[in-house]
């Protein structure tokens, strides 16, 4: 049996994890340093989302379920589940609820997204973000079983296994929220107007004022009509490890 470490509140973390404080509303979240902690793009995009009082909210790769939590401090939303694939992780998030004493508003599934049709019905979210793997699996690929690989990569699957749920899981006029990498934005196009998520925002992220974007986030809805808004890019660096007063504003509202 795992070691474990009781924390303060009476809440279990097993060895080799840690918790953080995300710096909003006193929530905290259990990750493991050797696995995949969450990055600025999680951050990024629990801004990014436009969620509304009372909306329900489905998060697809959920990971450590840092973008549920957050929605859940910085929104009115009623619900956000949060889906992740790996046992492990979804169990890592499920505690991080427990610890922030968030059963009533999140609640974590373990299930493949390809699957979703067996654990929600139809049409039965407001509103489904996603930071699902970036790579196709034959970039820089080594074991394809690995936590780090799993969460990076296409192995367990792919940006149109992503998209169709998030039709699935959405009424006409419901959103979809997603940032991913900018070298793949004609196939998410593609594969969101074949799923008739009509892409109606889009926002470059750069690291500086002077490189090429290396993330996009993408706002699509159900249904929509075609016209699409290009939003100011965002910077990420003033200078180097000196975040823009952008990212500062993002962060001070976590």
């Amino acid at each position: 049996m795992a070691d474990v470490e009781k924390t303060v509140s009476g809440e279990f973390i097993l060895e080799g994890e840690r918790i953080d404080d995300l710096q909003c509303g006193g929530y905290r979240l259990i990750q493991k340093p050797e696995g995949f902690c969450f990055g600025v793009d999680a951050v990024l995009l629990s801004d990014f989302a436009k969620i509304r009082k009372g909306q329900r909210v489905l998060d697809l790769c959920t990971g450590s379920g840092v973008i549920p939590i957050l929605l859940a401090a910085k929104t009115e939303g009623e619900s956000f589940t949060g889906l992740e694939l790996q046992e492990a992780y979804a169990d890592m998030a499920a505690r991080s609820v427990r610890l922030n004493h968030l059963e009533d508003r999140v609640k974590i599934l373990c299930g493949d997204v390809k699957n979703l049709r067996d654990l929600a019905a139809p049409a039965s979210f407001h509103a489904v973000t996603v930071n699902p793997p970036y790579m196709i699996s034959r970039h820089g690929l080594t074991n394809e079983y690995e936590p780090k690989t799993i969460a990076r990569h296409e192995v367990a699957l792919c940006l149109e296994d992503v998209v169709s749920a998030a039709a699935y899981a959405l009424p006409d006029t419901g959103k979809l929220f997603m940032i991913h990498k900018p070298f793949r934005l004609a196939e998410i196009f593609r594969l969101m107007k074949q799923y008739r998520l009509e892409p109606k925002r889009m926002r470059l992220i750069h690291p500086y004022v002077d490189k090429e974007p290396t993330m996009v986030m993408i706002e699509g809805v159900k249904g929509g009509r075609e016209r699409i808004t290009i939003e100011p890019p965002l910077v990420i660096y003033r200078e180097p490890h000196v975040y823009s007063d952008e990212i500062f504003r993002i962060y001070g509202k976590r």
